[in-house]
């Protein structure tokens, strides 16, 4: 048989010969070739031909595929010292994926780039990585050594008066210096350190004696450590320019400032001449009474030893016998004067409302040692006006006649009328309306006893 095939003018011959379930051809087949690229060109393929082209290409193609994987399987490669080395370790006809030797035959079928040249990896074995010099057009690149440090924002005028004045109020009420200046430690006050000893001295004059003694102390024990001596002076300054307004809400405004002045002198918290520069300076008259109060103070005889007083004695800070001694002066003083309103104002600035007790028991021990009827009303009259204003409360007056009612028998070695006079004055503070019928009823009385006469043989009475 022969199959025919046309393309153009120019027909082929091919003889086909037949065997069981084979067909081969026969024939020049690179002229085949040639004519079949001739036909390819012109476009006049039959289906038979072009079934027939399709099927030699893939033989070709599985034929080449088989001569570079026999290729790669038995040829032998150098090692990187020359030695030759036995072929891979995959089957024949077979191709390795994970085999990082080349497959294309060229090279010395070593690993590429030593196994670091992949992506994201860290380098070859035993690679020494040199130090990167920083870029300067990197965004993130910083001149010199960055140094890292907690920043605390500067405090202006308005916030620095809202922290400030907390931290004073409750300094007033535990009297603690330590936490102070551990608080001060964690601020940024600035250029403004010196608001601080203002703002504490402004908040101290609408206080008490005791507010202003701490304030003092205060001043003391930040000094060297907070605060310098030039703040304190530039506070102090600031204060006596600021006086006009301050005595429109504390009319003694100068006088205290001059305390002040003059405490702090002697603190040595500002310097000794620091008075000396405003004299002849100073054209406001509270700052001129201010000046002159802390010039007075300080030029009394000794009194640079004892300003530590200078704000009296308040408070529970000081000790029990020295508010003894304070209390018994009072009366004294009284006595002589007999000006209730002084007396109340001086217990006033003990500020010791819970030791109000003692000054009802010395009282009543003037009472029965003095001489006279005179001690007895004045002393009534002294506690029925602290009763009535609620100075003295009910507890501090029945714990001070109970703490005579229980000394009164060692009291009548020294007085032995100390009875008497004690129910006197019992029942004249009843009468006013000073103590309670409790109280009067609870108080001690000698017996008397009364003998026969001396027809009775000297027996006593029942």
């Amino acid at each position: 048989r022969l199959l025919v095939g046309r393309s153009g003018a120019c027909p082929l011959w091919f003889p086909l010969v037949q065997s069981p379930g084979v067909f081969a051809l026969d024939g020049d087949m690179a002229g085949y070739d040639d004519d079949l690229n001739d036909c390819e060109v012109n476009g006049n393929w039959t289906p038979q031909e072009k079934a027939l082209h399709e099927a030699r290409l893939k033989a070709k193609a599985k034929r080449r595929l088989r001569k570079s994987s026999s290729r790669n399987s038995t040829s032998d490669s150098l090692s990187e010292s020359g030695e030759l080395l036995p072929g891979g370790d995959s089957p024949k006809g077979k191709v390795n994926a994970n085999d990082r030797k080349s497959r294309t035959g060229k090279g010395r079928g070593l690993p590429k780039k030593g196994g670091a040249g992949g992506k994201g990896v860290w380098g070859a074995a035993g690679m020494v990585y040199e130090v990167e010099e920083p870029d300067a057009k990197d965004p993130n690149y910083d001149e010199g050594d960055t140094v890292y440090a907690t920043v605390v924002p500067e405090l202006d005028e308005k916030l620095l008066e809202k922290t400030v004045n907390p931290i004073v109020k409750e300094y007033f009420e535990h009297g603690d210096t330590k936490e102070v200046q551990a608080l001060l430690k964690g601020l940024n006050l600035g250029a403004h350190k010196f608001e601080f000893s203002s703002l504490a001295l402004c908040l101290s004059l609408e206080g008490k004696a005791s507010h202003r003694e701490l304030t003092s102390r205060l001043l003391s024990d930040l000094l060297g450590k907070e605060l310098s001596q030039a703040d304190m002076a530039r506070a102090f300054d600031k204060m006596l320019k600021e006086l006009p307004e301050l005595i429109l809400d504390t009319p003694e405004a100068p006088k205290m400032l001059g305390q002040f002045l003059a405490r702090a002198i002697a603190d040595h918290v500002l310097p000794m001449a620091f008075l000396d520069c405003y004299k002849g300076k100073v054209d406001c008259v509270h700052a001129r009474a201010a000046l002159d109060r802390a010039a007075v103070l300080l030029s009394m005889k000794r009194e640079i030893v004892r300003l530590d007083n200078v704000w009296g004695v308040g408070g529970g800070l000081r000790p029990v016998k020295h508010l003894v001694k304070e209390m018994i002066l009072l009366l004294k003083e009284y006595l002589v004067s007999g000006e209730v309103s002084e007396a109340e104002r001086c217990l006033k600035d003990l500020e010791v409302p819970h030791f109000h007790h003692e000054l009802v028991y010395e009282a009543i021990v003037m009472v029965l040692e003095s001489k006279g009827d005179t001690a007895i009303h004045m002393m009534m009259k002294l506690l029925q006006s602290f009763w009535k204003s609620g100075l003295i409360t009910v507890d501090q007056m029945n714990r001070g006649f109970q703490r005579v009612y229980d000394e009164l028998p060692e009291i009548c070695l020294d007085v032995p009328h100390a009875h008497s006079i004690m129910e006197t004055f019992v029942d004249l503070c009843y009468q006013e309306s000073v103590i309670t019928k409790h109280l009067r009823d609870t108080c001690p009385s000698r017996g008397r006893k009364r003998f026969v006469s001396e027809g009775d043989g000297g027996l006593v009475k029942n």
